[in-house]
């Protein structure tokens, strides 16, 4: 089997879903739901809430069970059946439960492929991460392009269905074969046993992961509020979608030369570039409410996610024990990617209302400590390399 492409298809298939989820979700709810900016803002920071203990309690403790084919089925199963849900709820309270069950399942997907990938590479299944992630990135900004001509003919309504089929394309693939070391069910260890906060003892790896979250979480605004941003800015309606996905061309871009041109590089290193590139790109929406400039600050998407993201998975490959790579994955997705968000979801949807040039600047409270921890981080790293040459 070759598991590179598996691991592509895999990546690509969920992306495909993810980008329309992330991009479009609130403002679907928004406009065909009949719901305000803070209402959507408080159902999706819940969501997210609810995607912290999926991630942090759930999927490492289904990981000790099941086997990676297994656990995708089921988390896709489970995101299909809740956006079913969606069609008959109408009412704030109906939308705000079937989002928290969502979230119980479908965002599960993401740590459920990346510790899949991190196995395979630490098993020397998969030899290029970034080259098999970069086909996630792909899918992303296939459908945003796709999308944006459905919604321009047919409206918003359409990002349901849309969603609703890219989930049971996934689901399918889950039912077809997987490489032996993810079909296999896990044996019982007494690692599986330890609690969570044993992670915590991996070296630096809570310095690490509080660099991550800040970056990670200073994406809010944009995810939750980019899309009637770029209305409100008055971005042709046909070209929101390629406006967005500007973003994702430039993290295809990344992950396809990051492990030729980026592997070198230390993981301090790496954050540090990332924060800086997080900073600017906030600094210029909110500097220069244009379309146009909006479009330039979208290739920093490169740095502010991309190479965020990448940075972490050199440190989990080269730091972390197999055994412990899916709670990592847990803790990653639960506070950089879901409880971080949720909490400035909310900070960015009060400033939003206030002023939505607002919301773009207040993230730098999120990128300016990440660039601080960061050099510190590389600090640690280069003192390390000076001991060990002595």
């Amino acid at each position: 089997m070759n598991t590179q492409r598996w691991m592509s298809v895999r990546f690509f298939s969920f992306f495909l879903t993810w980008g329309i989820f992330l991009p479009y979700w609130s403002g679907w709810m928004i406009h065909t739901k009949g719901i305000t900016v803070s209402q959507a803002s408080f159902i999706m920071s819940f969501g997210l809430l609810a995607r912290g203990i999926s991630t942090l309690f759930a999927f490492p403790y289904l990981s000790g069970i099941f086997s990676s084919k297994q656990l995708l089925r089921i988390a896709g199963i489970g995101s299909f059946l809740a956006i079913i849900c969606y069609i008959p709820a109408h009412s704030f309270s109906s939308l705000l439960f079937v989002t928290i069950v969502l979230h119980l399942f479908y965002p599960t997907l993401m740590p459920a492929l990346d510790s899949a990938a991190g196995v395979l590479v630490q098993s020397n299944q998969l030899k290029h991460y970034g080259r098999s992630r970069q086909w996630g990135s792909i899918g992303f900004v296939s459908i945003g392009m796709l999308i944006t001509i459905f919604t321009g003919y047919f409206g918003d309504e359409v990002i349901l269905w849309a969603l609703l089929l890219g989930v049971m394309g996934f689901v399918w693939l889950t039912t077809m074969r997987a490489p032996e070391v993810l079909s296999a069910k896990p044996e019982p260890s007494s690692v599986d046993k330890e609690s969570i906060l044993q992670v915590f003892r991996i070296r630096h790896f809570g310095l690490v992961l509080i660099i991550v979250l800040l970056l990670q979480s200073a994406h809010a605004t944009y995810y939750n509020y980019g899309y009637i941003y770029l209305q409100e800015i008055d971005a042709p309606t046909y070209l929101i979608g390629v406006i967005i996905n500007i973003a994702v061309l430039a993290e295809i871009l990344f992950f396809f030369i990051a492990d030729k041109h980026f592997g070198n590089f230390s993981v301090g290193a790496l954050l540090t570039i990332a924060a800086i590139g997080s900073t600017i790109r906030w600094i210029l929406v909110f500097a220069f409410p244009s379309v146009v400039i909006f479009c330039i600050a979208q290739t920093l998407h490169a740095l502010s996610f991309a190479m965020a993201h990448y940075a972490f998975m050199k440190y989990v490959v080269a730091h972390v024990p197999p055994t412990h790579i899916a709670k990592v994955q847990g803790v990653y997705s639960a506070l950089a990617l879901s409880w971080g968000t949720a909490l400035f979801t909310i900070f960015g949807g009060f400033l939003y209302e206030v002023e939505p040039r607002y919301a773009f600047i207040g993230m730098v409270i999120c990128t300016i400590p990440s660039l601080l921890l960061a050099l510190y981080y590389r600090r640690l790293e280069q003192n390390k390399e000076v001991f060990q040459s002595i």
